[in-house]
């Protein structure tokens, strides 16, 4: 595709001046006086040096462009495997290199390289959000599964993937759309290939699907690999992240080991102090905040400033939630007039526009400054910075045995769904990002949440 050649050249040139400013400014702090000829040529070569690094470290292959950590992640590794491999070469050719030169060299270079990356990532997400820069895709499989992926790639635009062809399995091939996308006929090798080329998708799909066996996919990927098309395969196992599988051959066999989440043992300990803490000193510094809030919110009605409700917690167990009042005093008592009127499917009760909101709820909703006393529920215990949305008991006693999955973490006060939609989600969708993150928890995870929260909040989409 032309634009990943844009891309990857944008890239390139970016890392030379990343490797050269960095290198200048190594000079700059090290040497006030005379600068040894040896650092002028180190300098010279760094751009070179850096590039190389990223290079072998993955950083310009197209497949990660856009989308995951490991773009961020490859540049990281080159930062480190540079670093020793410079350690390296002085200590094999006995020549000292200054401490500071690299220590100011390396960590500039690594910062600025991701700060790059970065905002480049924010402008392809705006240039794929208009439509560009897109991958077109023929998906593959059952109606059902074809019409949740149009349909997600839809909503998640920054993926880079446009669903512009279907191939159906099943009855599903008398129909002549999928969620507005034309089917383009069955999922036979032959009728696959047919469709790549009427469509000029350059990646095919594979959705589970007991139709198309190994002995079959083997037989696209060969027909694929003629006209150098994209193949991709969804294992049956789904929303379980690359870390928790591995690829195992055994006895002629190409097995998916797949890990146990970690719901347990030291990693969950770390994860419960770093709440606690970060908890701590947030209530530390939005304390004016928080006390301006429940100042506005007592002189507007006269009612309380906190609101109380018990929410069920980890494991079942049933808890008393802290928020802001965002609605008028006798709100519950009015929630049963309301139900009918519910603009969510499933167990979730929300209203776009419900009366009971104040005019102070509203804006206090709009930017989740009603949550902020959660923070108080985290440190005590209760809840986590991240976890899955905190559930009223009437809605747990609804939760089918697959969404009970939720109950094993902690609830949080921003986890996945809040990132990715907010209210603006279906039940089904929100049930299906909560159980992801219990399925594919990590310490980076929950940091990645926490930094989109930032910007979704500051936007304001997605509450009332």
């Amino acid at each position: 595709m032309a634009w990943t050649k844009v891309y990857v050249r944008q890239a390139l040139l970016a890392d030379i001046a990343t490797g050269s400013i960095a290198s200048t400014a190594a000079l700059g702090i090290r040497f006030n006086g005379h600068i040894g000829d040896e650092y002028v040529i180190l300098s010279i070569l760094f751009p070179a040096l850096w590039v190389a690094a990223l290079r072998l470290a993955g950083s310009y292959d197209p497949r990660f462009i856009g989308t995951g950590s490991d773009e961020f992640r490859k540049v990281l590794n080159a930062g480190v495997s540079l670093t020793a491999a410079l350690a390296l070469f002085s200590y094999a050719v006995n020549i000292e290199i200054s401490r500071v030169y690299l220590v100011v060299t390396m960590p500039s270079a690594t910062v600025l390289g991701l700060v790059l990356r970065y905002r480049m990532r924010k402008r392809l997400h705006r240039k794929r959000a208009m439509g560009q820069c897109m991958s077109t895709v023929l998906a593959v499989g059952y109606e059902p599964a074809v019409a949740d992926l149009v349909n997600e790639l839809r909503r998640d635009s920054y993926h880079g993937l446009s669903v512009v062809a279907t191939c159906l399995a099943g009855a599903g091939q008398e129909v002549d759309k999928v969620a507005g996308i034309p089917v383009f006929g069955g999922v036979a090798v032959a009728e696959v290939a047919d469709a790549v080329r009427r469509s000029d998708a350059d990646t095919v799909a594979v959705l589970s699907c007991p139709e198309i066996d190994g002995a079959t996919l083997r037989q696209l990927a060969w027909e694929l690999e003629k006209t150098g098309t994209d193949l991709y395969v969804a294992p049956a196992l789904l929303d379980v992240a690359g870390p928790r599988t591995t690829v195992r051959p055994t006895a002629g066999l190409t097995l998916l080991h797949v890990d146990h989440p970690q719901l347990s043992g030291s990693r969950q300990v770390l994860k419960s102090l770093f709440d606690r803490v970060m908890a701590a000193l947030a209530i530390i510094l939005i304390s004016p905040i928080m006390v301006t809030v429940a100042i506005a919110i007592r002189l507007h009605d006269r009612g309380p400033a906190l609101f109380k409700q018990v929410r069920v917690g980890k494991d079942g167990e049933l808890f008393r939630v802290y928020k802001f009042r965002t609605m008028v005093v006798d709100a519950e008592a009015r929630l049963a007039d309301l139900k009918r009127a519910n603009d969510l499917d499933g167990v979730l009760f929300k209203l776009r526009r419900d009366p009971r909101i104040t005019a102070i709820g509203r804006s206090l909703r709009k930017y989740s400054i009603d949550e902020f006393p959660q923070l108080i529920n985290v440190l005590k215990g209760e809840m986590s910075l991240v976890g899955p949305r905190p559930a009223l008991p009437a809605e747990a006693a609804e939760y089918a045995d697959h969404v009970r999955r939720r109950l094993v973490v902690k609830p949080g006060i921003t986890g996945m769904w809040q990132v990715n939609g907010r209210s603006d989600l279906s039940w089904e969708e929100s049930v299906r990002l909560d159980l992801r993150y219990v399925e594919n928890w990590s310490f980076a995870l929950d940091l990645q949440i926490l930094w989109k929260t930032v910007s979704v909040i500051l936007h304001g989409s997605g509450a009332y």
